[in-house]
C-alpha cells in the first residue's frame, strides 16, 4: 500500500523540504502500521499539509500536471477502458480519451509498473495525472456504481430552484458565449444536476421525447407523454447556453458549433436500467432547440402482442415475416411506432441461421446478433449506398429504416425479388396510399404485387388507466353510428384521472392497425391502377379492419375511449362523439 500511494522517499523528501516536521514523520510512519489509511489520507487527516499543498508537492514531484476528477464528467466509453476490479485495486480512473491517448488519474503517477499495465490493458498511449486519494475514491464510487454516463439523481430537497440559487449566489447567473465559458459550466455540478433532473424528470413520466426550447425571455421545456406534450418546470433562460453544452458534451458533439444542426447519442444508467437518448440540436432564432429522444428499454417490449396488435393481427404478421422473401411495409406519421413494430418482426425473426442486417438514419435500437448501419449522408453513406453494399453481403432479412425516394425503392424491390425477406416504412396515412405513393414514385404495378407482401397501417392510442377508468353503455344512436351489434352489452370507457396516472385518466401506449394482404383480387386492382379507395373497399370485403375499426374493438374491449380513437383516426372515417 505504501508504494501505490505516498512510499517513505516521498516521505523523506517532504520532511527535507520542510513540509513535514520531524514529530509529524513519527506519527505519520507510527500511525500507519496500524491504519488502514493511506499516508495522504493521514497528512491530511493531521492537517500537517492542506490539499493544495500536498496535490502540489505531488505534481511536482512525479513532474505531471495535477487533477481533480469532479471537474469532469468522463463518457461511457472512456469509464468502460478500465475494468471496475483493476480501477478499485489501483485507485486508477479513466478521464478522458483524446486520439489513442488516455488521461488517468492516479495516486502515484511514479508507478511506472502500474502505467505500463494500464497500457497493456487499453492499448492506449498513457497521459497519467495525479490526485487525491479521497477524491479519486469518492469518483470511483460514483463512477463505477453503475457503467455507463453517470447519471447522479438529485436528493428530494434539491430541485431546479434550488440550483439555480446556487449558481446564482456564485453569481455565473450571465452566461458568456465564448467556447472555453460553455465547456466549463457544462462541467459544473450545478449545471449538470439541472440537466439530470430534467432527464430524470422525463424518464420517470415515461416520455418518449424531451424538448429544451429557447425564447427570447425564457426557456420552455416539455415533454412527449403518451404522444401529446407536458410542460414542465424549466430553469432562467441564463441556463440555455450551459444546458445544450452539457448535452453536447455527454453526446460528443461540437459544442462551438452553433450555426448548423447536429445529431448525437449517449447513454445513461437509471435505478440500473440502461436509457438510450438520441440527441437533435437545431438553431433557432433565440438560441440552440434541445430534443432528446429518450429509449427506455424497460418501457420498450419487441413482443407483436405485447405492442397492442390483437392475436389475428399479430399472427398474420409473423405468417408473413416467414416468407422466404418480399417485401412488408409498415406505414403512419412520425411517432406512430413504425420502427418498434418491425423491430418487434426482427426479434420474432432472429437467430443463429439468419443474416439480419439494418440500415438507418439514424439506428434507433441496438440489439446485438443484428448487423446495423448507420446512414451518414455528409460522406456519402446514404440509403442507397448502403443498400448496394449490404447486397454483397449476402443478408436474409434486411431493414431499411425509411424508403424516401425512388432510388431506395427501386434497390429495395430487386432486392424483395431476388430472394431478400425487406422489412421498411413509409410516411403514409393508411395501407392503400403506401400503394398509391409507390405507383406516383414511378414503379410499375408489376413490381409491386410481385414483391410487397403485407401492408400495416398503424397508430398509436392512449390506454385508460385500468384504477380509474369508467365505463357507459352505449346509447342507440351511438350503436348505430358506430355500426354494431344491438345484441351486444357494447360497453365503453371513459377516463376520470387519479394519482396513478398523474389524473389524466390515461396510463401508456398501445398500438392500432390496419393490414392490407396482397391477395389475387388486390393485386388485380393494383395491375390496373385502381384508386386507393377502391382497393381498400375490396381490401374490407376480404375481411381488413381499417384503423377506427381496429380503434373501436379496442375502445369496447376497455384498453382506450372512443374520444382518443376520434382523435387519433380523424382522418379514416366521419364519426363523432357528442
Amino acid at each position: 500500500m505504501v508504494s501505490e500511494v505516498l512510499n517513505q522517499r516521498l516521505l523523506n523528501k517532504m520532511t527535507k523540504q520542510g513540509l513535514l516536521k520531524e514529530a509529524d514523520y513519527e506519527t505519520l510512519v507510527s500511525e500507519k502500521d496500524k491504519s488502514e489509511e493511506s499516508f495522504q489520507e493521514l497528512i491530511l487527516k493531521h492537517r500537517f499539509l492542506s490539499e493544495t499543498q500536498l496535490i502540489s508537492f505531488l505534481s511536482n514531484e512525479f513532474k505531471c500536471p495535477s487533477i481533480n476528477p469532479n471537474d469532469f464528467t468522463p463518457d461511457e466509453e472512456v469509464i468502460q477502458l478500465i475494468p471496475a476490479v483493476f480501477a478499485y485495486k489501483h485507485h486508477v480512473l479513466p478521464i478522458a480519451r483524446s486520439n489513442n491517448t488516455l488521461t488517468v488519474a492516479m495516486e502515484n503517477p511514479g508507478n511506472l509498473v502500474l502505467v505500463d499495465d494500464i497500457k497493456a490493458i487499453t492499448n492506449l498511449k498513457i497521459q497519467p495525472t495525479v490526485a487525491l486519494s479521497k477524491v479519486i475514491t469518492k469518483a470511483l464510487e460514483r463512477y463505477y456504481s453503475k457503467s455507463g454516463v453517470p447519471m447522479e439523481e438529485p436528493t428530494s430537497e434539491e430541485s431546479i430552484q434550488e440550483l439555480v440559487r446556487i449558481v446564482q449566489e456564485k453569481k455565473e447567473q450571465d452566461v458568456e458565449n465564448d467556447t472555453m465559458s460553455l465547456l466549463k459550466q457544462a462541467q459544473e455540478t450545478p449545471v449538470i444536476k439541472i440537466a439530470n433532473l430534467l432527464l430524470l424528470d422525463a424518464i420517470k413520466r415515461k416520455s418518449s421525447d424531451l424538448f429544451i426550447e429557447p425564447w427570447e425571455t425564457n426557456i420552455r421545456v416539455r415533454c412527449r407523454v403518451d404522444g401529446l406534450l407536458e410542460e414542465i418546470p424549466a430553469p432562467p433562460k441564463t441556463f440555455g447556453s450551459a444546458l445544450v453544452s452539457r448535452f453536447k458534451v455527454m453526446s460528443q458533439l461540437d459544442i462551438a458549433e452553433r450555426r448548423i444542426p447536429q445529431d448525437g447519442r449517449f447513454k445513461i444508467k437509471v435505478q440500473d436500467r440502461e436509457v438510450d437518448i438520441r440527441v437533435s440540436i437545431l438553431p433557432t432564432s433565440f438560441g440552440e432547440k434541445v430534443c432528446l429522444r429518450i429509449l427506455d428499454k424497460k418501457t420498450q417490449s419487441h413482443d407483436l402482442e405485447k405492442l397492442g396488435f390483437s392475436h389475428t393481427e399479430a399472427e398474420q404478421i409473423k405468417m408473413y415475416s416467414t416468407k422466404p422473401h418480399g417485401m412488408i411495409l409498415v406505414t403512419g406519421p412520425t411517432g406512430s411506432g413504425k420502427t418498434t413494430t418491425l423491430y418487434s418482426v426482427l426479434a420474432y425473426l432472429d437467430g443463429p441461421d439468419k443474416n439480419i442486417t439494418t440500415v438507418e438514419d439514424p439506428v434507433e435500437y441496438e440489439v446485438n446478433g443484428i448487423n446495423q448501419v448507420n446512414v451518414r449522408e455528409p460522406i456519402g453513406l446514404t440509403f442507397p449506398a448502403a443498400l448496394r453494399s449490404i447486397l454483397r453481403q449476402d443478408p436474409d432479412i434486411i431493414l431499411i429504416g425509411e424508403i424516401r425516394d425512388l432510388t431506395t425503392m427501386d434497390i429495395a424491390i430487386k432486392a424483395a425479388l431476388t430472394g431478400h425477406l425487406v422489412l421498411s416504412t413509409l410516411h403514409t396515412n393508411d395501407t392503400t396510399g403506401s400503394i398509391t405513393r409507390m405507383l406516383n414514385m414511378g414503379i410499375e404495378p408489376f413490381l409491386i404485387t410481385s414483391s410487397v407482401l403485407m401492408i400495416s397501417a398503424q397508430r398509436l392510442v392512449r390506454k385508460l388507466c385500468p384504477n380509474c377508468k369508467t365505463g357507459f353503455k352505449a346509447d342507440q344512436e351511438l350503436i348505430a353510428r358506430l355500426n354494431l351489434d344491438p345484441k351486444k352489452p357494447n360497453t365503453f370507457y371513459r377516463p376520470a384521472g387519479c394519482s396513478k396516472c398523474r389524473s389524466t385518466g390515461y396510463k401508456g401506449r398501445s398500438v392500432i392497425s390496419e393490414i392490407l394482404a396482397m391477395s389475387p383480387e388486390i393485386k388485380s386492382l393494383v395491375m390496373k391502377r385502381t384508386s386507393g379507395e377502391v382497393i381498400k373497399q375490396a381490401a374490407r370485403r376480404n375481411g381488413m379492419n381499417t384503423l377506427r375499426e381496429s380503434g373501436i374493438e379496442k375502445a369496447l374491449a376497455g384498453d382506450t375511449s372512443l374520444d382518443e380513437i376520434f382523435r387519433v383516426t380523424a382522418g379514416d372515417q366521419e364519426l363523432e362523439v357528442e
